[in-house]
């Protein structure tokens, strides 16, 4: 098993006159949750597409199991969920998953797979524009399964859910890593951060923190990550002074 999944080197991504992401680099390793934690409009979403390829106006290298960013070979090995739906609302769950399977290519019995690993059997055939908050959240993540994909890119998928949809879904991201897919999941809620294997911590397009998330409270002598990160903050505007 090769040790790292992904690898960024030196990315850089300019919008207009601001820099976005600021040479940046990074590994990911296979069969972890890996959380990208910080405010919005530090760069989050734009790491995020960079990894899948999709981003425009990208210096540096990314790779995926050796192959770039991108690349027609990656199509089945990446799952992304964005921040918006992807499933139709006038659809059931089951509908959407076998039309996204046919533009996919996927094979029909990973339909049902999908659904049983997000929990929504049950739910199958509901429409999905009658779906709660968390069910909807986990029917996107069934689209990003199909195939069963090697990386999965979540950005943001817990945004606007209450806490205990968050844990339940936060409990399904294990259960996929344990199952061996590499997860890579964003949220500028701090109180998320504790759910990660690894936590990268980022700010105007730079990662000031990356380590588990019991060490960077121990290296900042903190108690809570919202003063990790504000520690952090502090501290490299102190050093630049």
């Amino acid at each position: 098993m090769m040790n790292n999944l992904v690898e960024i080197r030196s990315l850089v991504v300019d919008r207009g006159d601001r820099r976005v992401l600021d040479g940046l680099d990074l590994t990911i390793e296979p069969g972890r949750v890996t959380g990208l934690l910080g405010p919005s409009g530090c760069g989050k979403s734009t790491l995020m597409r960079s990894l899948v390829g999709v981003q425009e106006q990208v210096s540096g290298s990314v790779t995926v199991a050796g192959v770039a960013a991108g690349s027609k070979a990656l199509r089945h090995r990446i799952g992304y969920v964005t921040q918006a739906p992807s499933v139709y609302a006038d659809l059931t769950v089951r509908e959407n998953l076998v039309f996204f399977a046919r533009v996919l290519g996927a094979a029909s019995g990973t339909v049902v797979s999908a659904i049983e690993r997000v929990d929504l059997t049950d739910h199958a055939d509901q429409v999905v524009g009658r779906l709660s908050g968390g069910q909807l959240s986990r029917a996107n993540l069934a689209v990003a399964l199909l195939g069963a994909p090697d990386l999965l890119v979540l950005d943001e998928p817990t945004v606007g859910l209450d806490p205990v949809l968050r844990r339940e879904l936060w409990t399904l991201f294990h259960r996929l890593a344990d199952d061996g897919a590499t997860v890579f999941v964003s949220s500028h809620v701090m109180d998320e951060a504790e759910r990660c294997d690894r936590l990268l911590l980022m700010r105007r397009g730079r990662i000031i923190a990356d380590d588990t998330p019991a060490r960077i409270l121990e290296t900042t002598r903190t108690g809570d990550m919202e003063s990790a990160f504000l520690a952090l903050v502090d501290a490299a505007e102190g050093s630049a002074a």
